[in-house]
């Protein structure tokens, strides 16, 4: 798909998720960026990812083997008249940090979203958390709200900004998005 400085992205497979799983337990257990308070193992990963099979999940993987970060998009929210918006989230693993993998990342992310129907793109971003505003608003995405005191988490209440990014001009009468089916995937 696109190569970093020295990442390949291309689509998660099934045997990235004990290396997703890592990275992802890293934010959960030691920063704000999510706001789950368990690490879910690779299992529950693949559940997620299964049951979510229509959204793209990529991987950013070093040359010589070995994830460097991951990107994925997921329902904005449950109900029907939503399916035409999704929520999308980048993790980094540390030693990937400033070298270009989130944007190599989120790239081709967005660019598939588009290519499936969607018509609009949401993150939420606990706050503070300069170096993500920065990335979202760098591909276009706008601060469209804050919500106050929305969760606590590592000992202090946090506020979550929400950024959107229109991926295409809304259509009077949307197609349903179609089913996400990377190559070499099932």
């Amino acid at each position: 798909m696109e190569r970093a400085t020295e990442a390949v992205v291309r689509p998660a497979e099934d045997a990235d998720l004990a290396a997703i799983a890592a990275i992802y337990g890293a934010y959960v257990e030691s920063s704000a960026a999510s706001f789950e308070e368990v690490p879910p193992s690779p299992e529950d990963l693949r559940e997620r990812r299964a049951t979510g099979r229509r959204m793209p999940w990529l991987v950013a993987e070093a040359p010589g083997g070995g994830v460097l970060g991951f990107a994925f998009a997921y329902p904005h929210h449950s109900r029907p008249a939503y399916r035409w918006s999704v929520s999308c989230s980048v993790y980094l693993h540390e030693s990937a940090r400033g070298r270009g993998v989130a944007t190599a990342l989120y790239r081709p992310l967005l660019d598939v979203l588009r290519d499936l129907g969607y018509v609009s793109a949401y993150a939420g971003i606990a706050l503070p958390n300069d170096a993500s505003v920065a990335l979202h608003e760098r591909f276009g995405f706008r601060h469209v709200g804050t919500f106050p005191v929305s969760g606590y988490k590592l000992g202090a209440w946090r506020d979550v900004g929400w950024w959107w990014l229109p991926l295409r001009d809304p259509p009077d009468a949307p197609a349903e998005p179609a089913e996400w089916r990377p190559a070499g995937l099932p």
